[in-house]
């Protein structure tokens, strides 16, 4: 299965996101914060990513925005996740580059048909 990086700074969410992975056979790497997460795609390479868009100190679309600008990750999908979802922010997400966004709390169906899509995997 894929290797995933979690960037979210939310104990609890970090935890459900970490479940759900595993619960599949994903393998899991974890950040809590932009500045580690961006390190940690580029020493470890996952196969996607997942970022939450409100983080402390850098957000998740800045985040983003320097990991597709970057040659070693720019071809990680990215999902973004965001617990207060709102009409312009699906928008800012794909033109930061994300490739996927998902509003909290997450679907275990819809976060695994967001990764399936984006490692092309058919169910």
């Amino acid at each position: 299965m894929a290797r995933i990086l979690i960037i979210e700074d939310n104990p609890a969410n970090m935890k459900l996101a970490t479940l759900l992975l595993e619960n599949v056979g994903h393998g899991v790497l974890a950040a809590v914060d932009a500045e580690t997460g961006i390190m940690l795609a580029r020493t470890e390479a996952p196969d996607l990513i997942l970022i939450d868009i409100q983080l402390p100190g850098m957000d998740g679309l800045a985040a983003t925005a320097l990991l597709k600008q970057d040659p070693l990750t720019a071809r990680i999908p990215v999902i973004a996740l965001t617990a207060m979802a709102m009409k312009d922010d699906q928008e800012k997400a794909e033109q930061a580059g994300c490739d996927a966004y998902i509003a909290k709390p997450l679907r275990y169906r819809e976060l695994y048909t967001a990764i399936d899509s984006l490692l092309g995997r058919a169910e």
